[in-house]
């Protein structure tokens, strides 16, 4: 399984940011995918998933700004970010679980213990 992401920048707060992450060798129906973010000094944070029927789910930090999709191949996962602020200055990667284990559930998004993960790609936001 490949995940390369892309579209990172530096924003000013209150722009947007589209992220993509192109997938290839992942085969089978049952998959989740989801977008998970790391910022210097801290832990990785999930931030949106969407399952294998296209169901989706977000963290309770990007709630209402953030979106995530797919396109009708499944060869593209994209994130659509709006409204950033300096705390969503991240480096952010794709992420992908044959065994559909990327979830979000109480504000909060998981992944699994066999997900896969792109190289990442750094969003600053600037006040």
């Amino acid at each position: 399984v490949t995940l390369v992401e892309s579209g990172g920048d530096s924003v000013q707060a209150g722009g947007s940011l589209t992220l993509s992450c192109a997938v290839s060798g992942l085969t089978g129906t049952y998959y989740s995918m989801g977008w998970f973010r790391q910022a210097p000094g801290k832990g990785r944070e999930g931030v949106a998933a969407i399952g294998p029927d296209g169901s989706t789910g977000y963290s309770g930090s990007v709630k209402g700004r953030f979106a995530i999709s797919q396109d009708s191949a499944k060869n593209t996962l994209f994130l659509q970010m709006n409204s950033l602020n300096p705390e969503d200055t991240a480096k952010y990667y794709c992420a992908a679980d044959p065994e559909g284990a990327i979830y979000c559930w109480g504000g909060h998004c998981y992944a699994g213990e066999h997900s896969y993960y792109g190289q990442g790609t750094q969003v600053t936001v600037s006040s």
